[in-house]
């Protein structure tokens, strides 16, 4: 099975490579970053290769897919973002995200997203077809909740306390799109 590459105006979406992994480890070692993100700070590149691994052993076993975010004019890595799981049964899947934080506020994510998003809701990814797509978002991640709700997702509830990570529970805000919901 190949690994779908996508393109916006400004980004290109390819797989990630241990190559990635210098560029990766920047990223996940920034704490604004992973401040609403179930591990902690990175701080060895050996962390971000297991991550890489572990994204792309989900693609091969068809259980998600995360893509390599990079600026089209660089071919810089500025984030990852894909469906953290997908059941082919269900026809849904979780969509999730991140970005270097010197790359924020500048509508690189609600762009990524949406190429992403209509590619599987066009069914133009090698998973099948989705009706659903979930997002849950830390309580406080105002930016995460805004580029959802760009994207059309609806606020669909808390789930109080579905969380565990950093010794503490966290409540998670669950953002739910359906395909007939999406333009």
């Amino acid at each position: 099975m190949n690994f779908p590459e996508l393109e916006t105006p400004r980004l290109k979406l390819t797989q990630l490579s241990s190559n990635d992994s210098e560029a990766l480890l920047k990223i996940f070692s920034d704490t604004e970053v992973v401040k609403f993100y179930d591990i902690e700070a990175y701080n060895t590149e050996e962390q971000s290769l297991k991550l890489i691994e572990f994204f792309n052993t989900r693609f091969n076993d068809g259980t998600g897919i995360r893509w390599a975010v990079r600026l089209k004019s660089t071919n810089q890595l500025i984030g990852t973002c894909g469906f953290n799981s997908w059941n082919q049964k269900m026809k849904n899947a979780g969509i999730g995200y991140e970005f270097s934080s010197k790359y924020w506020g500048q509508g690189y994510a609600t762009e990524v997203l949406h190429k992403v998003i209509d590619s599987a809701f066009l069914n133009q990814l090698p998973f099948g077809e989705l009706y659903r797509i979930q997002g849950d978002t830390m309580l406080g991640n105002n930016a995460s909740e805004s580029v959802l709700l760009k994207l059309g997702f609806k606020e669909e509830g808390i789930r109080r306390a579905s969380g565990y990570w950093k010794n503490e529970f966290h409540d998670l805000k669950c953002f739910g799109l359906l395909k007939p919901d999406f333009e």
